[in-house]
């Protein structure tokens, strides 16, 4: 009963937010996951790392079907989620921890931006 309540908490909190705040709450799982990927790595736990990856390329995947073509912008994050997505395969199959650290690097940049947009949106109401 316990955990019914806290699962009904957690929905609720999910559809009470804002666009930027999904956006932002998508990113940190991302990050997340890919920081679980990049520990496997280093450890050598390959199942672990395939686990990680394709919780991130869903993601990724994710956030591209999301995108609202309308704006120019989307144009340009669809191409980056693709060499996302690409990098990770690679990852995957190579074993490449240079790779792996240059993607997690980018997507950590790009969160922050959405994370200032974010603040400057909430700023300006």
């Amino acid at each position: 009963m316990e955990m019914n309540g806290f699962q009904q908490y957690k929905e609720q909190s999910i559809h009470t937010m804002t666009q930027g705040e999904l956006l932002l709450l998508l990113y940190d799982e991302l990050v997340k996951h890919l920081t679980r990927a990049d520990l496997a790595l280093k450890q050598e736990k390959y199942d672990m790392l395939d686990d990680a990856v394709d919780r991130s390329v869903r993601i990724i995947h994710y956030l591209d079907d999301t995108l609202d073509m309308q704006y120019p912008i989307s144009e340009n994050l669809a191409k980056l989620y693709e060499f996302f997505c690409y990098e990770l395969a690679r990852v995957r199959s190579g074993r490449n921890q240079t790779e792996m650290e240059r993607v997690k690097g980018m997507v950590m940049e790009l969160r922050e931006s959405f994370r200032a947009a974010q603040k400057n949106n909430d700023s300006g109401k």
